[in-house]
């Protein structure tokens, strides 16, 4: 046994990065989906809150991110596009961010095609809008005075039958901010507290903590946490994706690294004995 424990200690480390390599790839290759397990309750009151909409109602949903937030925040951001449209509901998509018009088309196309929904009627692209605050609050008296009257893709919203009963927020039944920046701390200040908005957000996990006692004070009806938010909510609405896939290898790859630790540490202990022994 300590030979052998002698061995691994003085083993190649490139070696152990590629058994981690592995851990994390095959995964994917393999389409592993490990069970979620039990959901989170922020994650759950966002799912809770939706189903609970009735049929037609608008969610806003803002698109606060960048491709380098991109495999935490698409995973869930389809997830809830998903739920939204197997509701009934229309989703008024918009960003604050200059890289959120990329993540729109990416998240929100794809499902609509997916569940055959048309555009105008079922959901509405409003696309990038620079000036953050000014916007979150012209957005409370007349959105498509905000938006110029003009979508992402050059159609006039007050045309689209989805805006005709579509004015403020008071027309908007839940507003999700996907985002890995601060700005779901200018949504909950000026569109929560000073219209009423009711709010959920989807985070990168670094943010999430920060974020939490906002959720407990209820100024958001709920939290969802990363990727492993992300694979609570696609297990809640039962189709598997990549949040699943993604969680499933960080697992397998985090146990791998929690095994060479111990057997780092228990090689160091045993080895450390022997030679005290001999001396």
């Amino acid at each position: 046994m300590t030979t052998l424990l002698q061995r691994l200690e003085s083993i190649d480390r490139r070696w152990i990065y590629l058994v981690i390599l592995a851990a994390v790839v095959i995964p994917f290759l393999m389409n592993l989906k490990l069970p979620v397990g039990k959901h989170s309750p922020s994650t759950t009151a966002v799912h809770d809150y939706i189903e609970q909409l009735p049929p037609g109602s608008v969610i806003q949903m803002s698109f606060d991110y960048s491709p380098a937030s991109m495999p935490e925040l698409e995973p869930m951001a389809k997830a809830v596009v998903r739920h939204a449209f197997e509701k009934g509901h229309r989703i008024l998509a918009m960003t604050l961010h200059p890289q959120g018009a990329l993540m729109i088309r990416r998240a929100l196309d794809e499902m609509a095609l997916e569940m055959n929904k048309e555009y105008g009627v079922d959901y509405v692209d409003a696309g990038f809008k620079p000036g953050g605050v000014a916007v979150i609050l012209g957005m409370g008296k007349d959105i498509v005075r905000v938006f110029e009257d003009m979508d992402a893709r050059g159609n006039k919203l007050s045309a689209m039958p989805m805006m005709r009963d579509v004015a403020d927020y008071s027309d908007i039944a839940l507003m999700m901010d996907f985002a890995a920046n601060s700005l779901p701390l200018a949504w909950v200040a000026y569109a929560h507290e000073q219209y009423g908005l009711q709010m959920g957000v989807g985070l990168t996990a670094v943010m999430a903590t920060d974020l939490y006692p906002y959720w407990k004070s209820e100024q958001f009806v709920g939290l969802i946490n990363g990727l492993k938010g992300a694979a609570e909510y696609e297990d809640l609405v039962e189709v598997p994706g990549l949040g699943i896939l993604g969680m499933s290898s960080q697992s397998i790859a985090h146990l791998l690294i929690i095994l060479f630790i111990v057997l780092g540490n228990v090689g160091y202990i045993v080895t450390g004995r022997a030679s005290q022994r001999r001396t």
